[in-house]
């Protein structure tokens, strides 16, 4: 097992729980004030410090990653969910209308950042995490469509699926038997690279105020809100950045070490 695949899962593994602890067991109340204890530098009693108001920031660190997790989570679900489908289908009627209307619409949709499609709910429906989880969402369904079409293509001139057809299963049942199983790591590998990405970007959208709003902690809104106070109390900034850092770099890794393990050209390169 590679170092890049132990150290991203170790790092992710360590979020997760977290966040998972943070359901039942906080150090703080991440919704208490206390503005005699504000901006306190790590100590034992605060062992990341406290906020502008008072609040725990490992309390804020733990709750923020169940935001974080739950919408890129959910987002990258949604992408899966709605672009493998459509790339199955595209890549079934290669060169055919339904396959151009596919990859036009995927054009269109590239066209819009997720911090534009955002904006343009967030004008419809105000901010919040839901229409984050959409506006993410929905920038990772051009991405799962062109990787599953792409990658499908490649295995309809098999002799297997020759077979098939040949067995009498239609186009939709070969997809399910046989194309889809044979993309389950690329899809794998690809999840959690989307994932990181929507740690990211819910960053940046709860950064700018379209994404979870308060009480809601969330690592983009904690450095939004720590932007005046750097040179005054540091770690407000840097705790919350480097949790994102190292969150990403976990996933990140993770992927590439999926990928190595993966995919069988670089075993034989290894080898």
């Amino acid at each position: 097992m590679s170092a890049k695949l132990v150290t991203g899962a170790a790092l992710t593994a360590l979020f997760l729980a977290a966040a998972a602890l943070s359901f039942l067991w906080t150090p703080g109340d991440v919704e208490a004030m206390n503005i005699a204890a504000r901006l306190q530098p790590p100590s034992r009693a605060h062992l990341l410090g406290t906020d502008h108001f008072g609040r725990d920031i490992l309390s804020m660190i733990m709750t923020g990653a169940r935001t974080s997790i739950a919408v890129a989570l959910v987002a990258v679900g949604i992408g899966m969910g709605a672009g493998v489908p459509l790339g199955l289908a595209a890549a079934a009627r290669q060169g055919g209308w339904l396959d151009e209307i596919i990859m036009r619409a995927n054009d269109l949709i590239f066209a819009f950042p997720s911090l534009v499609i955002a904006i343009l709910i967030t004008a419809v429906f105000g901010p919040g995490a839901v229409n984050a989880i959409v506006a993410i969402g929905i920038f990772n369904v051009p991405v799962f469509a062109r990787l599953t079409r792409g990658a499908a293509l490649s295995l309809w001139r098999r002799e297997f699926i020759l077979a098939a057809r040949v067995a009498g299963k239609s186009t939709p049942r070969i997809s399910a038997e046989h194309i889809l199983p044979n993309l389950a790591n690329l899809l794998i590998v690809q999840g959690t690279i989307q994932f990181s990405l929507g740690i990211l970007a819910e960053a940046g959208l709860s950064y700018v105020g379209l994404g979870a709003q308060p009480p809601v902690p969330s690592w983009g809104r904690m450095l939004a809100d720590a932007q005046t106070m750097v040179a005054l109390a540091p770690h407000v900034a840097i705790i919350p950045g480097l949790a994102i850092v190292l969150m990403v770099l976990g996933l990140n890794l993770l992927g590439d070490g999926l990928r190595d393990r993966f995919d069988p050209r670089l075993r034989e390169r290894r080898a």
